[in-house]
C-alpha cells in the first residue's frame, strides 16, 4: 500500500500530465479556454494574476526545498523572505484562479462548457496552496525541526532521481500526507483543466520566437 500510494502514484500522475499535456496541444495548442469573445475582462484579469502568482508559488517551494537543512528550516531571513513572498503570491494565485473558473460555472449554459474536473479544479488548487502555507507555519513541532524538510522535501527528492523512497511520507504527519497527495492529483488532473494553458500557451510562444522553424520557403528570385 505504501508503495502504491507514494511511489506508483506520483510517477503516474506525472506521466498522465505528460500525456494530457500532449493531447491538449494536438486539440486545441492549449487555447480553447483561454481566448475568444466567451473570455470577459475579470477572465483576462484572472489569467495574468494566475501567470503572475503561480510561478512564484511554485518556486517560492522549490527555493524552500533547496535551502531546507535535514531536519530544519532555511536560515531565518531567507526564511522569512520565502514566507512573506508566500502569503502574497498564494492568494493572487486563488483569486487569479477564481476569476477564470467561476464565471462558466455560474452561467446559463456551464452543463456545455464545463467539465467535472473543471468543477474540482478551484477547489483542488486552493487546497493545494492552503497546505503549503499551513506546512510553511506548522507549529506542532516543538523540539524545533521542520517537518517538511523530513518527509515532503526527501520524498520528492528520491521520486526525481528515480530512487523513491517513500519511508518518510508513510510515518508523516496526516497535514503532510494530505499535502502530498493533493499535489500529486493536481499534477495528474491539470493538462485535463481549463488551467492548461495559463503557463503553457506563452511557453509555447516563446520556444516558437526562439526556435526558427526547420524550413522556410525558398526567396523568389
Amino acid at each position: 500500500m505504501m508503495f502504491a500510494v507514494w511511489v506508483a502514484l506520483p510517477y503516474a500522475a506525472v506521466l498522465s500530465c505528460a500525456i494530457g499535456h500532449v493531447w491538449r496541444y494536438r486539440r486545441d495548442g492549449f487555447r480553447g479556454y483561454l481566448y475568444g469573445p466567451h473570455i470577459d475582462r475579470a477572465q483576462r484579469i484572472g489569467i495574468g494574476a494566475v501567470r503572475a502568482g503561480f510561478p512564484v508559488v511554485f518556486a517560492v517551494r522549490v527555493a524552500e526545498m533547496l535551502a531546507s537543512g535535514p531536519h530544519t528550516r532555511p536560515e531565518h531571513d531567507i526564511q522569512v523572505l520565502l514566507s512573506a513572498t508566500l502569503i502574497v503570491a498564494a492568494p493572487v494565485t486563488v483569486a487569479g484562479v477564481a476569476l477564470i473558473l467561476i464565471p462558466p460555472l455560474i452561467a446559463a449554459d456551464s452543463r456545455h462548457r464545463v467539465t467535472p474536473i473543471d468543477r474540482l479544479t478551484l477547489p483542488l488548487l486552493s487546497a493545494a496552496l492552503l497546505s503549503a502555507v499551513l506546512v510553511t507555519f506548522d507549529g506542532s513541532a516543538t523540539d524545533g525541526r521542520y517537518r517538511a524538510a523530513e518527509t515532503l522535501f526527501p520524498w520528492v527528492r528520491s521520486l526525481l532521481a528515480l530512487h523513491p523512497d517513500p519511508t518518510g511520507m508513510d510515518h508523516a504527519p496526516l497535514l503532510y500526507q494530505a499535502r502530498g497527495l493533493i499535489v500529486v492529483v493536481l499534477i495528474g488532473v491539470w493538462p485535463y483543466t481549463r488551467l492548461a494553458g495559463i503557463l503553457a500557451a506563452p511557453a509555447l510562444r516563446v520556444l516558437r520566437q526562439a526556435v526558427p522553424p526547420p524550413y522556410r520557403s525558398a526567396p523568389t528570385v
